[in-house]
């Protein structure tokens, strides 16, 4: 492998017990390369030689075209840490792509899916989501399914060696706090600069040495989310600067809190080197006092 870095994108970060990159990729935006595997296989090659080693995915991400470009294109010598999520499925010709697959036996399946597409005896790290918080579905009917039930299986998958760690997603502070001791090592939820509403759960996250994934961390994956880039404070910013307005939103999550880790997405190569180079960007004083006092505005809820 060709390297053009010399550290981590964004420094150096822990995930699932190991140093990755603080910036590495979301691959969902890779479903829209359906009709060019090689394109996909690129964009990815290209992500590891910029020194990305944290990759996130999920089997329902195009109905496992995303985990099976994860495995024509990464290789054991990349080192890279590959991230799945369980708790939903892909929904082939429903209203929406994806639907909800929350209850424990479900769970299991998504593992076993996720462990084929990619190609794997173990899945390093998988992500619950749940739907108490943030944007998205809501879960109805016999997708109701106490956090207990679903941390149990997932802590048998992990003592049967088909999971090494356990993360979650869209979780309320409560929720957290009663997942803790399962060993969760890693949180993702919807935040960004301008929607910090979850502020108390990073907060725990910071204490209890739990990573912060989030995800939406510019606000622009669904419409009714406000948006980092329309922020007067990172406008201005950017333009001091002469970075891009999502360089501005990303590089201020890092220096918000230590454990913050990024999966920005993006199926265009210059976009990912623009993803990457955030994790250079320094913020004065009057600069970063700026963009900490911009307010946090909820979005409307619930989303598909």
């Amino acid at each position: 492998m060709t390297s053009e870095v010399t550290a981590r994108p964004g420094g150096t970060g822990r995930l699932a017990g190991r140093p990755v990159s603080r910036i590495g990729y979301g691959a969902m935006q890779l479903e829209r390369l359906h009709g060019d595997h090689r394109a996909g296989v690129a964009l990815l090659r290209r992500a590891v030689e910029l020194g990305v080693d944290h990759i996130d995915t999920a089997q329902f991400y195009g109905d496992g075209l995303v985990n099976r470009l994860i495995r024509a294109a990464l290789r054991p010598a990349d080192g890279v840490l590959v991230v799945s999520k369980v708790g939903a499925e892909p929904s082939p010709g429903g209203p929406r792509r994806i639907r909800l697959a929350q209850r424990p036996e479900q769970l299991r399946a998504s593992v076993e899916d996720n462990l084929t597409s990619l190609g794997v005896d173990r899945l390093e790290l998988v992500n619950l989501r749940r739907t108490d918080t943030g944007p998205g579905l809501r879960a109805e009917g016999d997708q109701v399914v106490d956090i207990d039930d679903q941390l149990a299986a997932l802590i048998a998958m992990r003592d049967e060696g088909k999971i090494g760690a356990i993360g979650l997603g869209s979780v309320t502070l409560d929720g957290l706090r009663r997942a803790i001791p399962a060993g969760i090592v890693c949180v993702q939820n919807g935040y960004s600069l301008v929607s910090r509403e979850d502020e108390d759960v990073l907060s725990l996250c910071v204490a209890e040495n739990i990573a912060w994934v989030p995800f939406c961390p510019l606000g622009s994956a669904f419409p009714s989310m406000p948006k980092v880039t329309d922020e007067p404070a990172v406008r201005a910013a950017a333009q001091a600067l002469g970075r891009t307005a999502q360089q501005i939103g990303l590089a201020w999550l890092l220096r918000h809190a230590p454990n913050v880790l990024l999966i920005p997405g993006t199926a265009d190569a210059g976009h990912l080197a623009q993803n990457i180079a955030a994790g250079t960007i320094t913020f004065d004083d009057a600069t970063l006092a700026a963009l900490d006092a911009v307010p946090s505005r909820p979005a409307a809820l619930p989303l598909g």
